[in-house]
């Protein structure tokens, strides 16, 4: 065959690499740029779990580029970069895709360390009686945390039951995967068992991620149900799950109850909720890292309306919402709303300047305010909430009241590092540590 017979032929190959190049250059300089936004914007310090690649080890293969469901992770310079650590959830999609082992999952960074309490193999703290489990102690893939439940509980059931008639072997504070798991398996012992959650709903952090999140890739083995497999379920379908196993074991789950205080008394303890008081042999804590919201403090938070999340912007049509805060979730929730038919959405933030946000987000409201479908109230704070309106006060120190249907709140929460440590519980502070 002679070269111009064999043009066509070479000609192909010689296209297809020319055009795989152009393309994967394209899409690192997009990750390149959205890096370089997200440093610029202060949001290149992941909070809690999250992977370190080694570049010793990565070949640039993508495959833990494509498995992210946040696209927290990019291609820069030929190698996987966490490029969107603030999105970053931990469920490690990425390290069990990566097929060079090049992925760490760590908690910490060498500015920022995060406090991780120390327990056992057996999932006791320094305090006898006391386990901790799932995300709280360090585990936020629902896989594991799921089956640090079921363990912590047989360290339960082996450490003995309760005496008296009123008092719990266990008391499970979380209803997320280590709780509800930890709840399965205290039946399949015959415990006597409560769970205590502070949210309306169950699911923990797992309530909290987008819409038709993907939240879990692979099996998990639960008492009394056996093996789960679940793979690219999404956070709705996951709850779901959930509420069925809820509902067909009889999980004992009292909603709404924060936990507020932990208190040794004879061989067990007193764990009070800001409900009542639970007497208890043992007390697993299955709570997140996201602690309790952050309150506004002012009169009227109390009120049926006051929410500290969006779930669904939809149950707010037609009404007057103002949400409160000046963080990604905050700008999200006014934006989200604002695209829902007939809301009226006022943002109110105490700042002067929206500063640790995503670029995109900055520009969508800026956007939307031009447009008139958000007011954006400024170095404004909540004073007062009543049944119909809610009254701010502004920056020269006058008053304004502001038609209100509802209100959200997304202000952060607080951590419950210190309410542990008054406990006595020892922590050790990870800086960019497994």
């Amino acid at each position: 065959m002679n070269l111009e017979m064999a043009w066509p032929y070479l000609a192909l190959p010689v296209v297809a690499v020319v055009w795989h190049l152009w393309q994967r250059g394209r899409k690192e300089r997009a990750h390149a740029h959205q890096l370089g936004e997200a440093v610029a914007a202060g949001l290149n310090e992941p909070p809690s779990l999250h992977p370190v690649v080694d570049p010793a080890r990565c070949i640039g293969s993508g495959s833990c580029v494509k498995v992210c469901p946040e696209h927290a992770l990019g291609m820069v310079n030929g190698k996987a970069t966490l490029i969107n650590a603030s999105a970053c959830i931990g469920h490690g999609a990425c390290h069990a895709a990566c097929p060079f082992d090049a992925i760490s999952l760590v908690f910490g960074t060498e500015k920022r360390g995060v406090d991780i309490p120390l327990v056992r193999p057996n999932f006791e703290t320094n305090i006898p009686g006391i386990f901790i489990a799932g995300e709280l102690g360090g585990m936020g893939l629902i896989r594991k945390a799921a089956e640090q439940g079921r363990q912590a509980m047989e360290a339960v059931a082996l450490r003995g039951r309760a005496d008296g008639n009123d008092a719990l072997d266990v008391v499970i504070v979380g209803a997320g995967p280590a709780g509800l798991s930890a709840g399965l398996s205290a039946i399949e012992k015959g415990l006597r068992y409560r769970i205590v959650e502070q949210e309306s709903s169950l699911g923990g952090s797992i309530f909290h991620y987008p819409r038709q999140k993907v939240a879990m890739t692979a099996p998990v083995q639960l008492a009394l149900v056996g093996q789960v497999k679940m793979h690219e379920i999404s956070k709705e379908s996951l709850l779901e799950f959930w509420h069925g196993v809820m509902l067909k074991f009889k999980l004992v789950i009292q909603f709404g109850e924060r936990m507020e205080s932990i208190v040794a008394e004879g061989d067990g303890f007193v764990v009070t909720t800001t409900r009542s008081q639970h007497r208890a042999r043992s007390v697993l804590l299955a709570i997140g890292r996201r602690g309790t919201p952050r309150t506004l403090d002012v009169p009227g938070e109390e009120l049926p309306k006051v929410a500290y999340r969006l779930v669904d912007p939809e149950q707010y049509a037609g009404q007057a919402v103002l949400v409160v805060g000046g963080g990604d979730s905050a700008l999200e929730a006014a934006i989200a709303l604002a695209g829902t038919a007939g809301t009226r959405v006022s943002l109110s933030y105490r700042s002067e300047a929206f500063s640790r946000v995503k670029g995109k987000n900055r520009d969508a409201l800026a956007r939307l305010q031009a447009e008139g479908r958000v007011e954006v109230l400024l170095s404004s704070q909540v004073r007062r909430i009543t049944e119909r309106s809610v009254f701010l006060q502004l920056a020269d120190g006058s008053a304004r009241e502001l038609p209100n249907d509802e209100l959200i709140v997304c202000a952060g929460g607080v951590l419950p590092t210190p309410l542990l440590k008054d406990i006595g519980i020892r922590f050790e502070t990870k800086h960019g540590s497994a």
